[in-house]
């Protein structure tokens, strides 16, 4: 099963010549989910991998910067004549704001449905689930991470052979776990295999929570909307400085750290040397890059830059 993130937003509270709004595509097998929508979203998905049909949109909270790219989008589904049901998940207060916003969106021929979250619910989907976290910001928001099931240990089909089992359906119901005869899936089936987790903190300041989650996880997306010089400023607004958010995917042993949400005042080499001071995984992407996650077994995450001219 393919998985990537598109960083399609990893500016700050303000838009730059290259860096759009925050916006962070989850690609895994067929399906699309969204993590928060700035403005100028959809432009940006139309300019790298298409206005694609989004399953689902996750808001980390309700600043401007992270959900006004959600309006222009959604009429725009509607435009296009999505039949497809659509669901915005977000935290507590997801309803008040869709009331504000009706005006503009107006009427959708598609479902629209609103999903409001707190820390600690998780939507289990096929194969993963996906889990909401709280975070420390000045307003309430959470983070989320998309943590995949535990594959089943690969198949010892020599094994199964020799203990009687022919190839065809008998080898297909060990697999999915499933005795066959007297013979049961542990004597042919290896370890449980892990999958993979990745956790998008959206804003916060450094918190013991994040770092929760993200043990061991095999990308971990955190702001640095600071370097740590303005340390006591990203304290005050419920932000991270690179140092500071660099400690942190050290101390949870990610496999890669990608810092987002960079401030205007910032080139992305400031931010990348200092974080990586502290821990030497860190990449510091531009929009359009990507991070390809082969399941674990194959390799380790692999930052891909965008190549095209835009």
């Amino acid at each position: 099963m393919d998985l990537d993130v598109l960083f399609a937003g990893t500016a700050g509270s303000a838009p730059t010549a290259r860096r759009g709004l925050p916006a962070t595509l989850i690609r895994r097998g067929g399906e699309r989910l969204l993590f928060d929508c700035g403005e100028g979203t959809q432009r940006q998905l139309v300019r790298s991998v298409g206005l694609v049909e989004l399953d689902e949109v996750f808001i980390t909270h309700f600043h401007a910067d992270h959900v006004l790219g959600l309006p222009g989008m959604l009429k725009t589904f509607a435009l296009m004549g999505r039949e497809r049901p659509l669901t915005v998940h977000g935290p507590r207060g997801l309803g008040r704001l869709f009331s504000a916003l009706g005006p503009v969106i107006g009427r959708t021929a598609y479902q629209l449905e609103l999903s409001e979250l707190q820390a600690g619910d998780a939507l289990e989907r096929d194969g993963y689930r996906v889990a909401a976290f709280g975070v420390e910001h000045r307003v309430p928001a959470l983070g989320y991470a998309l943590i995949e099931d535990e594959r089943p240990g690969r198949f010892d089909e020599a094994r199964a052979r020799e203990l009687g089992v022919q190839p065809g359906p008998d080898f297909g119901r060990l697999q999915r776990g499933e005795a066959v005869g007297d013979v049961s899936p542990d004597q042919v089936l290896g370890e449980s295999r892990r999958g993979r987790t990745v956790v998008i903190a959206g804003d916060t300041a450094p918190c013991e929570m994040t770092r929760a989650v993200a043990h061991h996880a095999d990308l971990l997306v955190h702001e640095a909307t600071f370097l740590d010089e303005e340390a006591e400023r990203a304290a005050e607004t419920g932000h991270s400085t690179a140092r500071s958010a660099a400690r942190l995917g050290a101390d949870a042993e990610v496999a890669l750290l990608a810092l987002t949400h960079l401030s205007s005042r910032y080139g992305g080499g400031d931010v990348r040397d200092e974080a990586r001071a502290e821990f030497q995984r860190t990449i510091v992407p531009r929009d359009f890059d990507r991070v390809e996650l082969p399941l674990p077994e194959r390799g380790e995450p692999v930052h891909v830059r965008d190549q095209s001219e835009r």
